[in-house]
């Protein structure tokens, strides 16, 4: 069991040597589209690539999470046939977002052994999600 620091040490080494081993710019936060992220997450349990809508407005939420439910198929299809969707997902604070996502489950952030791996699908699948909403994000936006 690791102390809360060190827990956060072990992260932040694991974010760093990914930065290092992945440079590429991502888009992340940087959508140009208002409460509309792409994420990465590295927990005790799995990794996730996302698309997160965190608009406390559930119309807006709402209507851009049926954007991306209009394009399930192509996405599906043509970049990540394993996508989830959550129209109502819960937060640990509480907080209702509405996101698309891919998860590996049973890797462990604080086991190194895993980090390899971790990082391929983090980096693969981060890149696919990004292709997509490239493609798409005029029509997401419109």
């Amino acid at each position: 069991m690791y102390s809360r620091e060190e827990s956060k040490k072990i992260r932040q080494e694991f974010w760093i040597n990914f930065g290092k081993t992945y440079q590429r710019k991502w888009i992340l936060y940087n959508t140009k589209i208002k409460d509309f992220s792409l994420k990465f997450d590295f927990t005790k349990r799995y990794a996730e690539v996302a698309i997160e809508i965190t608009s406390t407005d559930e119309v807006f939420r709402k209507y851009y999470f049926e954007k991306l439910k209009s394009l399930n198929a192509v996405l599906k299809e043509d970049y990540i046939p394993e996508i989830e969707y959550a129209e109502d997902y819960e937060l640990d604070n509480g907080k209702v977002i509405s996101r698309i996502y891919i998860r590996k489950e049973g890797i462990n952030v604080h086991n190194r052994n895993d980090w390899p791996q971790t990082q391929q699908f983090l980096n693969k699948n981060m890149a696919l999600l990004e292709e997509f909403f490239l493609e798409y994000k005029d029509f997401i936006d419109q």
